[in-house]
């Protein structure tokens, strides 16, 4: 600590605390215990660069930035390696590209926090600056908003409370406050023996009122919980081979397990709605095959409604496009159910994963092309719209969707009382892809009070209550039938689900036209 707080000006020490920054961060994250490192984390790299001038701010926030992502998403390697067929080289190149890119946010925030290192206001500027890259991260080239510095935090329920309000932008300025007060706590004793007095009032009563929201919300019934109507659900997560899924003489395999899952959960449990993950069934079930029908069959036998995944086309003026597709089989119960049709809706896939459902820029980047094992590259779904199930409404977020915010409030907003999340992480492999991925779905459920059915072709499969609790949750790689009963009355839309990211586009404002000034 003597060493950091004597601020080194020696390049190779600055370039220790950059690098342990950037380690740091990392261990924040899921799946590791260490999410309170996450309040310390960025305090190496703030002394690395309270006395470096502009170019060596930026170099030194983009080395953290740098180590920072290498060792978060590393398994995108597996990703592009294992299931995308491309050599290790070209694997670890598309690893760096991404890493570089994320790490110039980093950078750019290390140089604000140097134009503004003598302002009294400091405290408020560096997580105001960290909120506006972040948000810039989420929308430019497309977004990738993946682990967000508030994500650390999702296992802290009275803390992750405010996102009702300011969404997970609320948790990262709390999160980067407190490590500006603990970099200007540590260097102000250092000199002169005194604590900051505002500063430590100021982050008291923030971290109080936090608190207090935090602790009010979850003791209170927000979301209509106590007493109401319940949609009773259970996940069948049938732990696919991803590198066996596609393959035709697999398919029927496939099939038989999700077919014994559904019957084990409809006798175990009798649940309402069962729920199936992204592309379960390996086959157009529109092309209504053999196993279209057994599908159907399965549906009115167990007399439950069923959502699944599945890839889907269109054929317009000669030409092909394919769709990630959720379908929702709602069969007739009564008399003549056995031969009655079944009830089809559907919802297609809105914001598609780049280089791995469609490649941006092909000529650019013929190496990536077609990464996943589909007939061509998937395109966009309309508008979202919920699925409507027996009166109640489904919001349906597909993989990678559950990490934008604005999907789900689209679909709360349009009426959604559950969200239901069909994923397939097996791409991912035994990383820590997986943790991270359910982690960030936590928070959608937070920001709109609406509980969450996750369904995980290989785990982790879960109910999340709409206070961000997971009330259960599969283990990885394993067959698994997960029941549950979530709440459906709840019709109240939160400040965030009316609003969005007001706060995060006024921090960015103001962050705009701070810039302007200091620069």
């Amino acid at each position: 600590m003597r060493a950091i707080c004597n601020s080194p000006a020696h390049p190779f020490e600055n370039t220790l605390l950059a690098i342990l920054s950037g380690v740091t961060l990392t261990a924040a994250f899921p799946p590791g215990p260490l999410s309170l490192l996450a309040w310390v984390a960025l305090v190496p790299l703030l002394f690395s660069i309270r006395n470096a001038s502009a170019k060596s701010a930026f170099r030194l926030g983009c080395l953290a930035g740098l180590v920072h992502y290498l060792t978060l998403i590393y398994w995108i390697v597996v990703v592009l390696g294992h299931y995308g067929n491309l050599n290790i080289f070209l694997s670890l190149l598309a690893l760096f590209l991404l890493s570089g890119y994320l790490s110039l946010y980093i950078g750019a925030f290390s140089l604000l926090t140097i134009s503004v290192r003598q302002s009294r206001l400091k405290l408020l500027l560096l997580p105001t600056f960290w909120v506006a890259l972040e948000y810039l991260r989420s929308y430019l080239l497309t977004g990738f908003p993946w682990c967000l510095l508030g994500y650390t935090q999702h296992k802290a329920l009275p803390v992750i409370q405010i996102a009702d309000v300011f969404g997970v932008y609320g948790v990262s300025f709390f999160i980067v406050l407190v490590n500006t007060f603990l970099f200007d706590a540590l260097s102000q004793w250092k000199h002169s023996r005194l604590w900051p007095k505002w500063e430590t009032i100021l982050t008291l009563v923030i971290a109080g009122s936090l608190l207090t929201y935090g602790y009010v919300t979850l003791s209170r019934d927000t979301t209509g919980e106590v007493g109401s109507p319940r949609l009773r659900a259970a996940i069948v997560q049938a732990n696919i081979d991803q590198s066996l899924k596609w393959d035709p003489s697999y398919q029927d395999k496939t099939l038989n397990t999700y077919e014994k899952l559904t019957r084990l959960a409809s006798a175990t449990f009798h649940p309402e709605l069962i729920i199936w993950p992204e592309t379960a069934v390996p086959f157009f079930f529109q092309d209504h095959h053999r196993f279209s029908r057994r599908v159907l069959a399965l549906s009115r036998e167990t007399g439950e409604a069923l959502v699944f995944g599945a890839p889907a086309y269109e054929r317009q003026k000669g030409m092909t496009r394919y769709y990630n597709r959720a379908y929702l089989l709602n069969p007739r119960v009564g008399p003549g159910a056995d031969t009655a049709p079944v009830s089809v809706s559907r919802y297609d896939k809105v914001h598609l994963v780049p280089f791995g459902e469609y490649v941006p820029l092909k000529g650019l980047f013929p190496f990536l092309d077609k990464l996943v094992q589909a007939a061509g590259d998937f395109a966009p779904g309309k508008d979202p719209e919920p699925l409507s199930m027996n009166g109640r409404s489904l919001g349906v977020l597909i993989c990678f969707e559950a990490i934008f915010p604005q999907l789900a409030r689209d679909l709360v907003n349009k009426g959604a009382a559950v969200l239901i999340n069909l994923t397939n992480d097996a791409w991912f492999g035994k990383s820590s892809a997986p943790y991270q991925h359910l982690s960030m779905a936590v928070f959608r459920c937070v920001e709109t009070r609406r509980p969450m059915i996750r369904a995980a072709n290989t785990g982790f499969s879960a109910f999340i209550s709409p206070s961000g609790k997971i009330m259960s949750r599969s283990d990885l790689f394993s067959e698994a039938v997960l029941y549950g009963a979530v709440a459906t009355n709840n019709k109240d839309l939160t400040f965030y689900t009316r609003y969005g990211d007001l706060f995060a586009l006024v921090l960015t404002a103001l962050s705009i036209l701070k810039t302007a000034q200091a620069w």
